[in-house]
């Protein structure tokens, strides 16, 4: 029997949309469509245009043109007939701009569309195809008024007007205030500028959009960094001279990412420092995304980039535990042992972990003094035992066995299971402060649910994932074929692609001949950073990804945390309403 030939399921959605041209197209090769329009005045409405004019080019050549009046179906100002020739006589015979239309996006479909003073004439199109029921296909736009005040001096022309670039570049069509007239003339404005940009080297159609655009100084000097890059799913590193890591980023193309650093978009002033301070940009090219941010956090977690914010020191996380002996209290330390059994965390800072600290000294009696108790020595109480917030374990007016059940049970079950117990009694505090109308207690006690709700979700998810020696998944690539990673206890230990209508099969098995090894340990993020294993997380609970191998069951807790996560999303959305949940 023949064996069937492997076909790869494809998934609706998943094929990226074409559009737009490219922005890496030289300008030789590029084709524009240079239009003029001619108006009634006023604001974009969807109407008001009389006459349209548009003249298709590549690499100099004339390829088509496009003329027509069009009614307005409103009347024509007199000075607009003055300025224009055009008379209400000429445009009665004319067709309506929504007969107009579509022979017009046909015209322009796959070309850069250039206009003096684009903002005008581009407004008056969206307008008049958002009136009549016409998708806009948002074409890439090239003003040439506003290259003109990037390329040309004050001391070369006075302005940027069109009759004087006309002039001053000689066009063989002068400008008369009609669309054809003026869209010809524009074409040979279009060409002597592009002639001017090979000296601010600037050779493609992104370059030149982005050129026409209020760039600093420094962008437009240390542009070159970004030539010459791959266009992959990677990691980039800006080095300063010294070979010193100054900025680490990630995306699915390098190129075009590292070259918005160098647009009119980029105006962060921390960026604009770095810029100045760069000497080169480092590629690292990666299978695919999620190896790409995972190859960013340990980056930036060695290196510690000065312009990078976010996912440095990753050793400051802490922990909230219970401590050793009798009558145990909460502590928050660096790390967690093997010994440690009751734990919560790792929290991104010393606050959340001490918001999270006060929810738990909310619900249950667990005591807060710092000393070391004894079970034969009796040790003086503290007022929070007079007020009834503790019940005195110093003193002795509790059991240990009493204390383990009251306070420290409850805390060990929130943590690895079910806090119910924690979140009904932080909810029957809010009840009680709101009905006496003390609202901001009431909001503090808030906080402090979320942050408890917000620690026990991630540990008990981290948990379910970092349990598992072994798991591969795959997820269909955006060109065909199957983007696949292997992780070993929450940390990625190899990732590949498979070709296109080939069984992925072979390509798994060579990432995990050559995956790294990656051992078990203690807590919910033994091997990875707690940041690193929430990527995976997300990256497989995409619904397009598919699990394809486990050493051990991936799950959790039934009666767990995360039954909670629309309660945390009240909480942390700071709702007015009663905050309530199902009591079980």
């Amino acid at each position: 029997m023949a064996q069937a030939e492997y076909v790869q399921e494809s998934l609706a959605g998943l094929d990226p949309a074409v559009g737009g041209v490219d922005p890496a197209l030289p300008l030789y090769a590029t084709t524009f469509v240079v239009v003029d329009l001619e108006t009634t005045g006023g604001a974009p409405d969807g109407g008001g245009i009389t006459e349209i004019g548009a003249v298709k080019v590549r690499g100099g050549e004339e390829l088509g043109a496009l003329a027509t009046l069009v009614n307005p179906g409103q009347p024509i100002p007199p000075f607009i007939t003055v300025l224009t020739g055009i008379t209400q006589a000429m445009l009665l015979p004319a067709p309506p701009i929504e007969e107009v239309l579509p022979s017009f996006l046909e015209f322009i479909a796959d070309a850069v569309l250039v206009a003096h003073n684009a903002p005008y004439d581009v407004g008056f199109l969206k307008a008049a195809c958002a009136r009549h029921g016409y998708r806009w296909p948002n074409p890439r736009v090239l003003d040439t008024a506003a290259l003109a005040r990037r390329v040309l001096t004050r001391d070369e022309v006075p302005n940027r007007k069109l009759g004087t670039l006309a002039a001053y570049f000689r066009t063989a069509t002068q400008p008369t205030h009609r669309a054809l007239d003026d869209a010809k003339a524009t074409v040979d404005v279009l060409h002597g500028l592009i002639g001017r940009l090979g000296g601010h080297r600037v050779d493609t159609v992104g370059d030149a959009i982005e050129f026409a655009r209020a760039v600093t100084p420094t962008q437009r000097r240390k542009r070159h960094l970004a030539e010459g890059l791959p266009r992959v799913p990677g990691v980039y590193i800006f080095r300063a001279a010294d070979d010193r890591p100054l900025y680490v980023g990630t995306s699915g193309d390098i190129a075009t990412r590292v070259r918005s650093y160098f647009t009119a978009g980029e105006k962060r002033a921390r960026i604009s420092e770095m810029l100045a301070a760069a000497e080169r940009v480092e590629a690292v090219e990666c299978a695919h995304s999620l190896e790409a941010e995972v190859r960013e956090l340990r980056l930036i977690a060695a290196h510690a980039p000065p312009y990078n914010r976010r996912s440095k020191y990753p050793e400051r996380m802490v922990w909230l535990k219970l401590t050793d002996g009798p009558y145990p209290r909460l502590s928050i330390v660096r790390d967690i042992s093997p010994t440690d059994t009751a734990y919560l965390g790792p929290f991104t800072s010393r606050r959340a972990a001490e918001l999270a600290a006060a929810a738990f000294h909310d619900a249950v009696p667990l005591r807060q003094c710092t000393h070391r108790l004894s079970l034969r020595t009796v040790t003086p109480a503290c007022a929070l035992a007079e007020l009834g917030r503790c019940p005195a374990p110093c003193e002795h007016r509790i059991t240990p066995e009493e204390y383990d059940d009251r306070a420290v049970e409850p805390f060990r079950t929130a943590t690895t299971s079910d806090p119910q117990p924690v979140v009904d009694a932080l909810l029957a505090r809010i009840d009680v402060l709101a009905a006496d109308q003390r609202y901001e207690e009431a909001a503090v006690v808030r906080y402090r649910l979320a942050a408890v709700l917000r620690a026990t979700v991630r540990m008990q998810r981290l948990a379910a994932l970092t349990g598992i020696a072994e798991l591969a998944a795959a997820r269909p690539a955006a060109r065909g074929g199957w983007e696949l990673a292997l992780v070993r206890h929450g940390r990625l230990a190899g990732a590949g692609v498979s070709p296109p209508g080939v069984h992925p099969r072979p390509t798994l098995n060579a990432i995990r001949a050559t995956a790294e090894t990656v051992p078990g340990g203690h807590g919910p993020v033994p091997s990875a950073t707690a940041e690193e294993s929430e990527r995976i997380l997300s990256w497989l609970e995409r619904p397009e990804t598919r699990l394809v191998e486990m050493s051990s069951g991936w799950s959790s807790p039934a009666g767990g945390a995360g039954r909670f996560r629309d309660l945390l999303a009240k909480a942390e959305s700071g709702a007015s309403h009663q905050l309530s949940t199902e009591r079980s």
